[in-house]
């Protein structure tokens, strides 16, 4: 097969790695890619919401399949743009229709979806601008710490924590009447604060069928003991050692099961994955949040972890036959540890020279998955983004596994070069 890969960051990387391991691969085009990706595959410079253009390198490349990494042109309607193309059209694309891309494009439709389906979730209302002395009332009716949720998309920085009546009464003026998120902000989601453990769980589906990949936990906060602002992932582990057998087993009777049946019910068209974002809360599973695309730094814990054809995996949900397909999981742990630019989530610099990528691992121990980077004209590789580079440890255990990935880690290096120090060390204490 001739795959397209959309996307450019560490989790697409990671994607394409994990693609061109499947002999069933002939060709991987990834747009835009990074320099990672173009080791493996072949870059090609469109940008993820360029559909004609990338409707043209489809035709020009026989692309038998595409498969849509980050969430922007999911919730644009990407799908929706191959279905009504006659040129188009019987190409499998792997993610859901604009209308299964709600669950993440709108914090309130996805709490609707979980109420009209009996789906366990934290009490909340949604608020607009014109509703912002009942937002404030509604505040002051909750228990501390209260959670406020920019509506739409926020590149993963959109949630805030408010431990006082006055910061959220603050924070949701700024949401509201100053845009704190631009658009994403327009409508904002109070909820009740959940006390518990936070994991993820992935899912593939073909509408009907589905197949729950390997959990992971990923770390939000930019600083250590979780602390500091919200932030794309700092990392992750997987597996997780508090989701036993009987935790999953009801993450797939009460969430799994009640959402692909919901959404088949309604008349949405889901093919691909769903990023469940949970809260254990007393061994009792919460939705936190919904994304319509595996999430990152996540996928570059998991991916790893898969032992059967992946492709085959991806051509299971195109081609609505996801029955047929065995997962087969590998018995090791991944840690992934996120390098970032300094500054960041807020202002950071570009363009900074990063070393000693050519000191990584080769035996197995680490993976290196390129995030926001770009290679300049004499080829060295410079920062190019918040999040630059996600490395991953692999081992029999999760301490191995924190081990290879620091020590990967500590080979790399440029200028104001951030990343937190205690990946997994809650559950390495948990365990202790």
């Amino acid at each position: 097969m001739n795959i397209l890969l959309i996307g450019g960051g560490g989790r697409e990387h990671a994607f394409a790695w994990k693609i061109v391991e499947s002999p069933k691969c002939t060709r991987l085009f990834v747009a835009p890619g990074n320099p990672g990706t173009a080791k493996i595959a072949t870059n090609l410079p469109l940008s993820v919401s360029d559909f004609d253009g990338i409707a043209e390198a489809v035709l020009q490349n026989d692309i038998d399949m595409v498969v849509v990494g980050p969430e922007e042109p999911l919730v644009k309607g990407i799908v929706d743009f191959f279905a009504i193309s006659p040129e188009l059209s019987k190409i499998p694309v792997i993610g859901p229709s604009k209308a299964g891309a709600q669950l993440e494009g709108s914090k309130d439709f996805s709490k609707q979806f979980m109420s009209r389906h009996a789906i366990p979730t934290a009490a909340s209302q949604t608020f607009t601008q014109n509703e912002i002395d009942a937002g404030i009332d509604f505040i002051k009716r909750q228990k501390l710490p209260v959670v406020l949720k920019a509506d739409g998309l926020a590149a993963g920085k959109g949630v805030l924590i408010c431990q006082s009546y006055e910061e959220a009464e603050a924070s949701l003026k700024e949401m509201l009447l100053e845009a704190k998120f631009g658009e994403a902000s327009a409508k904002v989601v109070i909820e009740q604060f959940l006390e518990g453990i936070e994991l993820s769980v992935f899912v593939a589906t073909d509408g009907k069928n589905y197949t729950i990949l390997p959990e992971a936990k990923d770390y939000k906060r930019i600083g250590e003991g979780d602390t500091g602002l919200n932030t794309g992932g700092m990392g992750a582990i997987s597996p997780v050692p508090f989701a036993d057998k009987k935790f999953l087993q009801k993450v797939e009777e009460r969430v799994v099961v009640p959402t692909v049946k919901g959404l088949s019910e309604e008349g949405i068209p889901y093919i691909g994955f769903l990023f469940i974002g949970l809260m254990n809360v007393n061994g009792e599973p919460f939705v936190i949040e919904y994304n319509v695309r595996m999430g990152d730094p996540e996928t570059e814990a998991v991916l790893p972890r898969i032992k059967s054809d992946f492709v085959e995996l991806l051509q299971g949900m195109g081609s609505r036959q996801l029955d047929r397909y065995m997962l087969q999981v590998h018995e090791l742990t991944a840690s992934t540890v996120v390098l970032v630019a300094g500054g960041y989530p807020e202002a950071y610099e570009k363009g900074n020279t990063i070393s000693g990528l050519e000191e990584m691992p080769i035996d197995g121990t680490a993976l290196l998955f390129h995030a926001g980077t770009t290679a300049n004209e004499n080829g060295e590789i410079q920062t190019n983004g918040g999040r630059v580079l996600a490395i991953t440890g692999l081992g029999t255990n999760l301490e191995a596994a924190l081990s290879n990935a620091y020590a990967a880690v500590n080979k790399v290096c440029w200028k104001d070069l951030n990343y937190r120090k205690d990946i997994g060390q809650d559950i390495l204490k948990l365990n202790q």
